[in-house]
């Protein structure tokens, strides 16, 4: 018995490793870059038709009709702004100073500079957090792999204990009892032992049906055997005696 503890202390510390690096935290953000770069383009086509269209406007000032075409084709791509921007609007247009204007102008670059700093940085956290549900991926795949190998090494440390603890046996049996009984266990635990190793063989699909089809052929010839003598053993007895 102690044998076969000091065995199981054994395999199982030799399957013992280390625990896996912790992963990053993945950012909010989607893992698919193509929706990112989809809404990107479309934004950057937008953006860049009102620009053109508004500095269109501006370039022919002194001719109204082309100044409210071009801001008309601006305002098709921009969404209806609420009714206190354009008051805000209108009340600037009608002080006319050029400090407010100067800071409008200022505020809008302002604002402009942190939209394009935070779509630059949820790009960036898309690009993170597609690595990093990769690595997850990788890890749930090799964290099935290794409770695969687990199960597996489990089911061998089984065999090979077995296979000890019965050469154990059969060794004790061959000191004290009966040589025969001893070498019979011995045998039984090497073959126990040996298990694992024929399951993994390549060979072992052969080996197995090899076996199954010999076993059923020595079962079809005992079988036939037995009622060839039933039937010689009725003929007899129903044979008279002279």
């Amino acid at each position: 018995m102690r044998v076969v503890i000091l065995l199981s202390l054994i395999l199982a510390a030799g399957g013992c490793s280390s625990s896996p690096q912790a992963l990053p935290v993945q950012p909010d953000a989607p893992t698919n870059g193509g929706i990112v770069d989809t809404v990107g383009k479309e934004l950057d086509k937008i953006d860049g038709r009102v620009a053109a269209a508004v500095t269109v406007a501006k370039e022919n000032a002194d001719k109204p009709e082309v100044v409210k075409a071009e801001t008309g084709v601006a305002l098709s791509y921009l969404p209806k702004p609420s009714e206190g921007d354009v008051a805000f609007a209108r009340q600037r247009a009608a002080k006319a100073d050029q400090k407010d204007y100067a800071e409008a102008v200022a505020y809008g670059k302002t604002l402009l500079a942190k939209i394009d700093a935070d779509w630059a940085k949820m790009e960036a956290d898309q690009v993170e957090a597609k690595r990093v549900s990769q690595l997850k991926d990788a890890r749930i795949a090799d964290l099935t792999k290794q409770v695969e190998q687990a199960k597996k090494d489990a089911a061998q440390n089984i065999w090979t204990i077995t296979g000890a603890a019965l050469v154990v046996i059969g060794g004790l049996c061959c000191a004290f009892a009966s040589v025969r009984a001893g070498v019979t266990i011995i045998l039984t635990g090497m073959l126990c032992g040996a298990v694992p190793f024929i399951i993994e063989s390549e060979y072992f699909g052969i080996i197995a049906g090899s076996t199954l089809a010999i076993g059923a052929g020595l079962g079809i010839w005992w079988l036939w055997d037995k009622v060839r003598d039933s039937v010689h053993s009725n003929d007899d007895q129903a044979t008279p005696k002279e």
